[in-house]
Protein backbone atom coordinates (compact mmCIF):
# COMPACT_ATOMS: atom_id res chain seq x y z
CA UNK A 1 0.00 0.00 0.00
CA UNK A 2 1.41 3.38 -1.00
CA UNK A 3 1.87 6.18 1.52
CA UNK A 4 -1.03 8.20 0.10
CA UNK A 5 -3.30 5.14 -0.02
CA UNK A 6 -2.43 4.31 3.57
CA UNK A 7 -3.18 7.89 4.57
CA UNK A 8 -6.59 7.73 2.88
CA UNK A 9 -7.30 4.38 4.51
CA UNK A 10 -6.46 5.67 7.99
CA UNK A 11 -8.57 8.77 7.40
CA UNK A 12 -11.51 6.60 6.37
CA UNK A 13 -11.02 4.44 9.46
CA UNK A 14 -11.11 7.52 11.68
CA UNK A 15 -14.28 8.75 9.96
CA UNK A 16 -15.96 5.38 10.45
CA UNK A 17 -14.91 5.31 14.11
CA UNK A 18 -16.33 8.79 14.71
CA UNK A 19 -19.53 7.75 12.96
CA UNK A 20 -19.91 4.79 15.33
CA UNK A 21 -19.22 7.06 18.30
CA UNK A 22 -21.84 9.59 17.15
CA UNK A 23 -24.43 6.84 16.76
CA UNK A 24 -23.68 5.49 20.22
CA UNK A 25 -23.87 8.99 21.72
CA UNK A 26 -27.19 9.68 19.99
CA UNK A 27 -28.59 6.37 21.24
CA UNK A 28 -27.52 7.20 24.79
CA UNK A 29 -29.12 10.66 24.56
CA UNK A 30 -32.39 9.08 23.41
CA UNK A 31 -32.25 6.61 26.30
CA UNK A 32 -31.62 9.37 28.82
CA UNK A 33 -34.40 11.51 27.37
CA UNK A 34 -36.83 8.59 27.57
CA UNK A 35 -35.83 7.92 31.16
CA UNK A 36 -36.21 11.60 32.06
CA UNK A 37 -39.70 11.78 30.58
CA UNK A 38 -40.69 8.57 32.36
CA UNK A 39 -39.59 9.99 35.71
CA UNK A 40 -41.39 13.28 35.05
CA UNK A 41 -44.59 11.38 34.22
CA UNK A 42 -44.36 9.26 37.36
CA UNK A 43 -43.69 12.34 39.49
CA UNK A 44 -46.68 14.07 37.94
CA UNK A 45 -48.97 11.14 38.70
CA UNK A 46 -47.71 10.76 42.26
CA UNK A 47 -48.67 14.32 43.15
CA UNK A 48 -52.36 14.19 42.23
CA UNK A 49 -55.52 12.52 43.47
CA UNK A 50 -56.81 9.19 42.14
CA UNK A 51 -59.43 10.95 40.05
CA UNK A 52 -56.92 13.35 38.52
CA UNK A 53 -54.51 10.47 37.89
CA UNK A 54 -57.17 8.53 35.99
CA UNK A 55 -57.98 11.64 33.93
CA UNK A 56 -54.29 12.23 33.10
CA UNK A 57 -53.79 8.60 32.04
CA UNK A 58 -56.87 8.65 29.82
CA UNK A 59 -55.87 12.01 28.31
CA UNK A 60 -52.45 10.62 27.46
CA UNK A 61 -54.01 7.59 25.79
CA UNK A 62 -56.28 9.86 23.76
CA UNK A 63 -53.30 11.96 22.64
CA UNK A 64 -51.54 8.81 21.50
CA UNK A 65 -54.62 7.66 19.57
CA UNK A 66 -54.91 11.03 17.85
CA UNK A 67 -51.21 11.00 17.02
CA UNK A 68 -51.47 7.53 15.50
CA UNK A 69 -54.53 8.58 13.49
CA UNK A 70 -52.65 11.57 12.11
CA UNK A 71 -49.72 9.35 11.15
CA UNK A 72 -52.04 6.87 9.45
CA UNK A 73 -53.76 9.69 7.57
CA UNK A 74 -50.43 11.14 6.45
CA UNK A 75 -49.21 7.72 5.27
CA UNK A 76 -52.35 7.40 3.19
CA UNK A 77 -51.87 10.85 1.64
CA UNK A 78 -48.20 10.12 0.96
CA UNK A 79 -49.07 6.85 -0.77
CA UNK A 80 -51.69 8.64 -2.85
CA UNK A 81 -49.18 11.30 -3.92
CA UNK A 82 -46.60 8.67 -4.89
CA UNK A 83 -49.14 6.66 -6.88
CA UNK A 84 -50.12 9.86 -8.64
CA UNK A 85 -46.46 10.54 -9.45
CA UNK A 86 -46.29 7.15 -11.16
CA UNK A 87 -48.92 8.43 -13.58
CA UNK A 88 -47.91 12.05 -14.20
CA UNK A 89 -44.75 12.74 -12.18
CA UNK A 90 -41.29 13.63 -13.45
CA UNK A 91 -39.29 10.44 -14.08
CA UNK A 92 -36.01 10.33 -12.14
CA UNK A 93 -33.77 7.27 -12.29
CA UNK A 94 -31.18 6.22 -9.73
CA UNK A 95 -28.58 4.21 -11.63
CA UNK A 96 -27.35 1.51 -9.24
CA UNK A 97 -25.00 -0.28 -11.62
CA UNK A 98 -21.91 0.65 -9.61
CA UNK A 99 -21.96 -1.92 -6.79
CA UNK A 100 -18.72 -3.55 -7.92
CA UNK A 101 -16.90 -0.21 -7.56
CA UNK A 102 -17.92 0.43 -3.96
CA UNK A 103 -16.78 -0.84 -0.60
CA UNK A 104 -19.33 -2.44 1.79
CA UNK A 105 -19.55 0.73 3.89
CA UNK A 106 -20.16 2.83 0.79
CA UNK A 107 -22.93 0.50 -0.39
CA UNK A 108 -24.56 0.77 3.02
CA UNK A 109 -24.24 4.56 2.87
CA UNK A 110 -25.85 4.61 -0.58
CA UNK A 111 -28.77 2.49 0.63
CA UNK A 112 -29.43 4.92 3.46
CA UNK A 113 -29.21 7.88 1.09
CA UNK A 114 -31.79 6.21 -1.15
CA UNK A 115 -34.03 5.64 1.87
CA UNK A 116 -33.73 9.33 2.79
CA UNK A 117 -34.42 10.33 -0.81
CA UNK A 118 -37.56 8.20 -0.90
CA UNK A 119 -38.78 9.61 2.42
CA UNK A 120 -38.25 13.23 1.37
CA UNK A 121 -39.85 12.62 -2.02
CA UNK A 122 -42.94 11.20 -0.33
CA UNK A 123 -43.35 14.36 1.74
CA UNK A 124 -43.32 16.62 -1.32
CA UNK A 125 -46.62 17.99 -2.58
CA UNK A 126 -45.59 17.02 -6.13
CA UNK A 127 -43.17 14.09 -5.81
CA UNK A 128 -41.18 12.71 -8.71
CA UNK A 129 -41.59 9.19 -10.06
CA UNK A 130 -38.50 7.40 -8.79
CA UNK A 131 -36.88 4.43 -10.51
CA UNK A 132 -34.16 2.15 -9.19
CA UNK A 133 -32.34 0.46 -12.07
CA UNK A 134 -29.56 -2.06 -11.64
CA UNK A 135 -31.29 -2.94 -8.37
CA UNK A 136 -29.52 -6.23 -7.75
CA UNK A 137 -26.38 -7.72 -6.24
CA UNK A 138 -24.88 -6.08 -3.15
CA UNK A 139 -26.91 -2.88 -3.36
CA UNK A 140 -30.10 -4.86 -3.96
CA UNK A 141 -29.39 -7.00 -0.90
CA UNK A 142 -28.60 -3.91 1.18
CA UNK A 143 -31.85 -2.22 0.15
CA UNK A 144 -33.80 -5.35 1.07
CA UNK A 145 -32.56 -4.91 4.63
CA UNK A 146 -34.27 -1.52 4.91
CA UNK A 147 -37.55 -1.58 6.88
CA UNK A 148 -40.55 -1.69 4.56
CA UNK A 149 -38.53 -1.61 1.34
CA UNK A 150 -40.80 -4.18 -0.31
CA UNK A 151 -43.74 -1.82 0.20
CA UNK A 152 -42.09 1.26 -1.28
CA UNK A 153 -44.11 2.88 -4.04
CA UNK A 154 -41.19 3.06 -6.44
CA UNK A 155 -40.09 1.31 -9.63
CA UNK A 156 -37.46 -1.40 -9.10
CA UNK A 157 -35.68 -3.02 -12.02
CA UNK A 158 -32.60 -5.25 -11.96
CA UNK A 159 -31.81 -4.26 -15.55
CA UNK A 160 -29.67 -1.25 -16.45
CA UNK A 161 -31.43 2.01 -17.27
CA UNK A 162 -30.43 1.72 -20.92
CA UNK A 163 -32.31 -1.59 -21.12
CA UNK A 164 -35.27 -0.39 -19.10
CA UNK A 165 -35.75 2.64 -21.34
CA UNK A 166 -34.43 1.21 -24.60
CA UNK A 167 -37.47 2.55 -26.48
CA UNK A 168 -37.09 6.03 -24.97
CA UNK A 169 -33.36 6.59 -25.38
CA UNK A 170 -33.90 10.05 -26.86
CA UNK A 171 -35.48 11.16 -23.58
CA UNK A 172 -32.59 10.07 -21.35
CA UNK A 173 -30.43 12.75 -19.71
CA UNK A 174 -27.61 11.76 -17.36
CA UNK A 175 -27.06 14.34 -14.63
CA UNK A 176 -23.33 14.56 -14.02
CA UNK A 177 -21.02 17.27 -12.71
CA UNK A 178 -18.69 16.70 -15.69
CA UNK A 179 -21.24 17.67 -18.36
CA UNK A 180 -20.68 20.84 -20.36
CA UNK A 181 -24.38 21.67 -20.56
CA UNK A 182 -26.06 23.19 -17.50
CA UNK A 183 -29.61 22.14 -16.76
CA UNK A 184 -31.48 25.44 -16.61
CA UNK A 185 -35.02 24.05 -16.50
CA UNK A 186 -36.74 20.69 -16.10
CA UNK A 187 -38.37 19.14 -19.16
CA UNK A 188 -41.13 16.81 -17.98
CA UNK A 189 -40.75 14.76 -21.15
CA UNK A 190 -37.18 13.85 -20.26
CA UNK A 191 -36.03 11.03 -18.00
CA UNK A 192 -33.25 12.24 -15.70
CA UNK A 193 -30.63 9.80 -14.44
CA UNK A 194 -28.56 10.16 -11.28
CA UNK A 195 -25.55 7.94 -10.66
CA UNK A 196 -25.91 5.89 -7.48
CA UNK A 197 -22.25 5.94 -6.50
CA UNK A 198 -20.58 6.67 -3.17
CA UNK A 199 -16.88 6.52 -3.94
CA UNK A 200 -15.09 9.27 -1.97
CA UNK A 201 -14.13 10.72 -5.36
CA UNK A 202 -12.15 7.68 -6.55
CA UNK A 203 -14.03 7.35 -9.85
CA UNK A 204 -14.03 10.86 -11.27
CA UNK A 205 -15.86 11.28 -14.56
CA UNK A 206 -17.32 7.78 -14.60
CA UNK A 207 -20.95 8.86 -15.08
CA UNK A 208 -20.01 11.21 -17.92
CA UNK A 209 -18.10 8.38 -19.57
CA UNK A 210 -21.15 6.15 -19.21
CA UNK A 211 -23.43 8.72 -20.83
CA UNK A 212 -21.04 9.03 -23.78
CA UNK A 213 -20.76 5.26 -24.18
CA UNK A 214 -24.54 4.91 -24.23
CA UNK A 215 -24.96 7.80 -26.63
CA UNK A 216 -27.33 9.80 -24.44
CA UNK A 217 -27.43 13.43 -23.43
CA UNK A 218 -25.85 14.75 -20.25
CA UNK A 219 -26.27 17.86 -18.14
CA UNK A 220 -25.04 19.23 -14.86
CA UNK A 221 -27.16 20.80 -12.18
CA UNK A 222 -26.40 24.49 -11.52
CA UNK A 223 -25.39 23.67 -7.94
CA UNK A 224 -22.18 25.69 -8.20
CA UNK A 225 -24.25 28.83 -8.77
CA UNK A 226 -25.68 28.53 -5.28
CA UNK A 227 -23.32 26.38 -3.20
CA UNK A 228 -19.53 26.41 -3.02
CA UNK A 229 -18.32 22.83 -3.40
CA UNK A 230 -15.01 21.52 -2.10
CA UNK A 231 -14.67 18.98 -4.92
CA UNK A 232 -16.63 17.57 -7.84
CA UNK A 233 -18.39 14.23 -7.75
CA UNK A 234 -18.89 11.53 -10.37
Amino acid sequence: MSKSAKKRFLKQQRLEARKVERKAAAKERRRQDLERRRREWEDKLSGVSDGERAWLVESRKEERRERMERKTEERGKRAERLRGAAEVGQNVVLDLDFSDLMKPGEIQSLAHQIMYCYAVNGKCESPVHLWLTGCKGNIGAQLQRLPGFDKWIIEKDDRSYIETFQDQKEKLVYLTADAETTLEEIDTNNIYIIGGLVDRNRWKGITMKKAIEHGIRSARLPIGNYIKLASSQA
